[in-house]
């Protein structure tokens, strides 16, 4: 299977390759964590992993979208409800 490699933006509008694409990062950390437990099962890792990812995402796009709800969803692919409820959940809107 080919993995297809993201583009970052460089200087000057040119784009450069990532030094690592998304998902050998979230496999790199995964395994980070399992080697922390130290031989210690886990429990709900993935309510945990999605939690601890969902947060950083949310505020990054919020940020990207200039707080615009409606455009944050878009990109997320959710709708506009589902975004206000989770960041609220986060509290990351009032």
């Amino acid at each position: 299977m080919t993995q297809t490699t993201h583009q970052a933006p460089a200087a000057h509008g040119r784009s450069r390759p990532r030094q690592q694409a998304l998902p050998d990062s979230v496999r790199d950390n995964v395994r980070q964590f399992f080697h922390d437990l130290d031989g210690t099962e886990p429990a709900n890792l993935y309510d945990l992993l999605l939690k601890t990812v969902e947060k950083p995402l949310l505020e990054e796009v919020m940020e990207r979208a200039q707080h615009n709800q409606s455009r944050a969803a878009q990109w997320l692919g959710l709708n506009r409800n589902t975004l206000r409820k989770k960041l609220l959940e986060h509290g990351l809107a009032e």
